[in-house]
């Protein structure tokens, strides 16, 4: 009888915003991943995002979010995208995230990534203190930026010596906000972002028509593409073709690279997590709950 033992899976957990992903948030998962020996990397677009309910708040479609991160994960196939905050009612946060992904991989190892700097809120956090039991956490960071963690000291002097890692990303000096802003004047993102999310920015004409006027989360379909396109995630991306690297996200084809992720939603460019089962989270989560806010990582994600 053989004695070795296989290792726990290692998955990453990123859950952001994502509004638009950008390369920044790619180039930290693959550092991470290959830093940790990880699986598997998760995107987690973020439903409703607790801290960006406000009256002025806007946020993206969930639909248009999603696909964003599918086509841009799409080529990697160590990434894949989860539908768990986007199909979750209610606010998100990053302790239902980790709850729902340990009772969908319970036998994994979960490196949940964040925004060094939204370390520093941990505190205001739901369930803070469950935090660390469930994960992980990897701080990914700018350049230069020094994270104060007196305020955790106390808290991580009980918990294993790897419970958290902080690392710097060159690539971190882009930010969504920086994105979004971009396109909304009609300055390029090339090169910021994927060039299928530049498409598909261009397409949904995002960040430049005005948005639903719902606190905090537009609605889906708020603005068509083209003048006359279906609501987020069905219409298509690209003059005539499906959005680039992908199909519809729900009740209709897989998306880019995938098997159908439950109820329709593709799960994203990745191997099925978990030896056979689906991509975690990628089943619809029907009242489950769900991952973290998190500000993608522009300016370190600030999810909480």
């Amino acid at each position: 009888m053989s004695t070795d033992r296989r290792r726990a899976r290692r998955i990453g957990v990123m859950g952001g915003t994502f509004d638009p992903i950008h390369n920044g948030h790619l180039v930290a998962a693959s550092e991470v991943a290959h830093r940790f020996e990880l699986d598997e990397v998760i995107f987690v677009p973020t439903g409703r995002p607790w801290q960006k309910l406000g009256e002025h708040a806007m946020v993206s479609p969930p639909e248009d979010r999603y696909l964003m991160t599918v086509i841009a994960t799409a080529s990697n196939p160590q990434f894949s995208v989860s539908r768990v905050d986007i199909d979750r009612e209610g606010d998100t946060y990053t302790v239902d995230t980790l709850r729902d992904l340990h009772k969908q991989l319970p036998d994994a190892q979960l490196y949940f990534i964040t925004g060094a700097d939204a370390l520093e809120s941990i505190l205001s956090w739901q369930d803070w203190e469950e935090l660390f039991d469930l994960a992980r956490f990897v701080g990914v960071s700018r350049p230069g930026y020094k994270l104060d963690a007196t305020h955790l000291a106390k808290h991580l002097e009980q918990l294993p010596a790897d419970t958290l890692t902080l690392l710097e990303i060159p690539a971190l000096s882009i930010s969504s906000t920086e994105c979004r802003t971009r396109a909304a004047q009609g300055r390029p993102v090339w090169y910021l972002v994927p060039d299928g999310v530049v498409q598909y920015i261009a397409k949904r004409k995002l960040y430049r028509a005005p948005r639903a006027s719902s606190p905090g989360v537009s609605a889906p379909g708020a603005e068509r593409a083209g003048g006359g396109g279906a609501a987020p995630g069905a219409e298509r991306a690209g003059g005539g073709g499906a959005a680039p690297g992908a199909e519809r996200a729900g009740g209709g084809g897989a998306a880019p690279g995938a098997e159908r992720a439950g109820g329709g939603g593709a799960a994203p460019g990745a191997e099925r997590a978990g030896g056979g089962g689906a991509a975690p989270g990628a089943e619809r989560a029907g009242g489950a709950d769900t991952v973290p806010e998190t500000e993608s990582i522009e300016r370190a994600t600030t999810r909480k």
